[in-house]
Formats: C-alpha cells, sequence, structure tokens
C-alpha cells in the first residue's frame, strides 16, 4: 500500500506559524520595538466595528446639525469646520459610546508566506500599522479617564469644532467666541465636580485633537469605513448632509 504524503496541508506546523495572527487586544502601553509598531493591522471584528462606527459617524453628523451655533455659521465655514475637525469628532463619539476595538497583526509578507498561502493577503490589505492605532486608543483612554457627562461631551465636542486658526474661515471672530464659550463652560463644569486637576488633561486632550486631524484621517477612514463604505469619499458625504438639510 502506498503511502499517502501531505503535501503542504492547509493545517501544516509551517502553514499555521506563516499565517498565525497575533492578538493586540490588551495592549495598552507603547510598543518600544520600531519593528513592532509599523506592523500592518486590521480590525478583529470589522464587520460588528465598522457598522457601530458609521452609526457613530452618523450621530456626530446630526449632532452638529442640532447645534443653533453651528447652524448659524455661513454654510462654506460649516463645511470647513467639518471637514477639519470631523476625525476627533467621530473618536469623541466612540468614547461616549463605549465602543472599543482591537486588532490583528498580519506577519510580513514574504515569497515562502505568499507561496504557501497562494496570494490570500496582500500587504496593502492592512494599510494600519500599531503605531497609528495606538495614538487613537491613547486619545480614547484620556477621554474615559476623565469620565465625562453628557453635557460635558457636548462642551468638548464644541471647544474641539470651534477653532478660528483653521485656513478658509470667514466668520473666525465668531467661531473664537463660540470656542472660548465652549471651553469656559467645560472648565465650569469640571470645577462644579470638584476635579481641578482635569483641566491638564482636557487641555492636552485639544492638543490630541488637532494632530489626529492631521495625522490619523486616513487611518480612521480606512481602519473604520473603507470595509463598509468602499472608495466613498466621506466629505463628499459630509458636504451632501450639510447642504442638504
Amino acid at each position: 500500500m502506498k503511502k499517502s504524503f501531505n503535501k503542504q496541508h492547509p493545517h501544516g506546523i509551517l502553514f499555521s506559524i506563516l499565517s498565525r495572527k497575533c492578538d493586540f487586544t490588551h495592549f495598552s502601553y507603547p510598543v518600544t520595538h520600531s519593528c513592532h509598531c509599523e506592523r500592518g493591522v486590521c480590525l478583529k471584528n470589522p464587520q460588528t466595528t465598522c457598522h457601530a462606527a458609521f452609526g457613530v459617524l452618523i450621530k456626530t453628523i446630526h449632532f452638529l446639525k442640532s447645534l443653533p451655533s453651528f447652524q448659524n455659521l455661513p454654510l462654506n465655514d460649516r463645511l470647513v469646520l467639518l471637514q477639519n475637525r470631523w476625525v476627533p469628532l467621530f473618536l469623541l463619539g466612540l468614547a461616549q459610546e463605549h465602543i472599543t476595538f482591537e486588532v490583528w497583526d498580519f506577519p510580513a509578507a514574504s515569497i515562502l508566506r505568499n507561496i504557501l498561502l497562494n496570494g490570500q493577503r496582500k500587504t496593502d490589505d492592512c494599510p494600519s500599522t500599531l503605531a497609528e492605532v495606538y495614538k487613537l486608543k491613547m486619545f480614547l483612554n484620556k477621554v474615559w479617564s476623565l469620565d465625562l457627562s453628557l453635557n460635558e461631551y457636548a462642551y468638548l465636542k464644541g471647544a474641539i469644532l470651534f477653532n478660528q486658526d483653521i485656513p478658509g474661515l470667514k466668520s473666525w471672530a465668531v467661531i473664537a467666541g463660540l470656542q472660548e464659550e465652549a471651553q469656559k463652560a467645560l472648565h465650569m463644569l469640571i470645577l462644579s465636580h470638584h476635579r481641578p486637576r482635569d483641566h491638564h488633561t482636557i487641555t492636552d486632550m485639544l492638543l490630541m485633537a488637532s494632530t489626529l486631524q492631521m495625522e490619523a484621517c486616513n487611518l480612521v477612514t480606512e481602519l473604520f469605513f473603507r470595509p463598509i463604505t468602499g472608495q466613498i469619499d466621506l466629505q463628499e458625504l459630509f458636504n451632501e448632509i450639510i447642504v442638504n438639510q
């Protein structure tokens, strides 16, 4: 009787090693090794997480449309503010809804791995890196550490949204007043709760929000929305919602 040899069996040891995913569910500190920080990652549960994220995005847009101070601004200013502040506003929405997300780390592609896996996954399937995801996690953890009330979330969103330094604004003086009003209201609420130490954390968060808008726009789009929206331009979607209100 001839012996049957298992050639490149899909459950072979080498196959399993090359196709194994590393779970970063519990990472809560910076990864110091740059080779790890730059590893490509994807959502662990994209179907569930992406749909929840899209729901948060819609709620964020409706929140803006419910603000008289935002609605009374010229259309161009509303569009500019949304374009330049939607990322941190969306992340605040994730925090407020207590939505968490986990990521998989995929091993770097190699010739041997591509042969054994028959090209099942390409390197560009995982455009986000662990280092980028960590920045989002750090921002969310800072928000959660404050244990904000509904009003505090609203004022924090206002302080982030209204920024007179964004290029292209026409009503920058009015917007500067709205930002100052939101910041004062937020600090008064924090003082009323006897949490003066949170002032520094709020300041840090405002700085982080501006950084995330510049650095994480593509990351947030690819990580949370591309799997379910495809190549839809989110900015065009925002503009359509704001214009056709």
